[in-house]
């Protein structure tokens, strides 16, 4: 069985996508608790992906955006609040005096938090073989 998975929602909602009997999808309380957290904190364009069989470094992927340097910062502040209080450890973060690309290692979850320019030009999904969600302009 594929392992893989990535689930978006529409642009400017994030999803935060249900435990399911096949082993697809988040999981763990760790997984749980940083969708959660990006779905309260208006989190766009969140993609989950799973790593399990992929890649010895973390179990899963998670990239979204934020709508700019202030939004991405307090994405990123927030979550590191919510795992130490959940009891999850001090996580290893990179980027946050920039704000562009904000990289947080909480173990077997790595994030990655982006404006969406550089998102953009990184294109981290594409990496992993996973479709980037689909963006609409705005009328």
């Amino acid at each position: 069985m594929n392992r893989e998975s990535a689930h978006s929602a529409p642009e400017g909602q994030a999803t935060a996508a249900e435990p399911s009997s096949d082993d697809q999808g988040p999981t763990k309380p760790l997984e749980q608790l940083i969708l959660a957290r990006l779905d309260d904190d208006k989190a766009q364009d969140v993609v989950f992906i799973d790593l399990k069989d992929k890649s010895s470094v973390a179990d899963s992927l998670i990239v979204a955006s934020g709508r700019s340097h202030r939004h991405v910062g307090a994405l990123a502040d927030h979550l590191l609040r919510a795992l130490k209080e959940e009891g999850f450890g001090r996580a290893r973060v990179e980027g946050l005096p920039h704000c562009d690309w904000v990289l947080i290692d909480a173990g077997d979850v790595i994030v990655h938090l982006f404006r969406p320019e550089v998102r953009a030009f990184y294109n981290i999904e594409k990496i992993w073989s996973v479709e980037p969600p689909v963006r609409t302009i705005a009328n």
